[in-house]
């Protein structure tokens, strides 16, 4: 069974000088041998998107740059859209309205097929609304920079490519760690992964690992001892009690499965 492969990027990645995340995606999709696909499903300029993405993609090596774009669900029907998927070996998906997301992908054999891609090797990457779709639940829309009260985030379904989890992108940038404390007090089973621009998380099979310029925090409901969630009407503060919190910088590993960090114990001895 081949590995999975994910990149989900917490938007504004680096994309005039090294472009080490958009690199390693061209890298992992198979370099000058990558048959590329970008699918813009979240954006309303979709004509600049695509045209800045290819530049790049192509700047780092790829030859083969396809798009197609979904803009209603009759899209998904696509005879060329699905055969463009078939002969991926990594597909991008770029930012935009997450909302959208799921309401044209959702249940759609267009959604099988790239699963279906993903399980046999094609390597799946988003940015910005095209990482936030990625996990089990997806942070709909939330108010930033306020401490985690009731009620104050909307969540709905996202695509599951990452089991038990809520992204949420430009992390540090949009001070967003209150609404994703909410997030996991509404929905303690999934971990909160906030991820930072110009950073990603690169998955690949039960673990990820943290590139770019900044960092990624865990917010852990599972270990919470008291919340009065129960308790509140629509905007009230929340108390929480023992939630986890992980800081990852760049190269940190995190075990999905076991949802906690992976320590190098012999870099550190030889560190020490």
């Amino acid at each position: 069974m081949a590995a999975k492969r994910l990149l989900a990027i917490g938007g504004a990645e680096d994309r005039e000088n090294k472009c080490e995340i958009l690199k390693k995606f061209v890298e992992l999709s198979g370099n000058g041998q990558a048959e590329l696909l970008i699918m813009t499903i979240a954006t309303n300029e979709v004509d600049e998107t695509i045209k800045d993405y290819r530049r790049v993609f192509r700047r780092l090596g790829a030859r083969y740059v396809k798009a197609f774009d979904i803009s209603s669900r009759e899209d998904t029907l696509s005879k060329r859209g699905l055969s463009l998927i078939e002969k991926a070996t990594g597909i991008f998906f770029t930012g935009g309205n997450q909302l959208d997301v799921p309401a044209l992908l959702g249940g759609t054999e267009m959604l099988d097929l790239i699963q279906e891609r993903y399980g046999g090797g094609c390597v799946i990457a988003g940015t910005s609304a095209g990482a936030a779709m990625m996990s089990t639940s997806m942070l709909i829309s939330g108010k930033p920079e306020e401490s985690p009260r009731f009620g104050n985030v909307e969540i709905g379904p996202g695509l599951d490519f990452i089991k038990s989890a809520i992204i949420d992108t430009h992390f540090s940038q949009r001070g967003r760690c209150g609404r994703l404390m909410t997030a996991v007090a509404h929905y303690p089973q999934d971990i909160g992964i906030g991820i930072d621009e110009d950073t990603a998380i690169l998955v690949n099979g039960a673990e990820f690992r943290v590139l770019g310029s900044g960092s990624v925090i865990i917010v852990d409901g599972g270990p919470m001892t008291h919340t009065n969630l129960n308790e509140l009407k629509h905007g009230e503060p929340l108390e929480l009690h023992d939630l986890a919190l992980h800081v990852l910088p760049s190269g940190a590993r995190f075990d999905i499965r076991k949802q906690r960090p992976i320590v190098d114990r012999r870099k550190r001895r030889e560190a020490a």
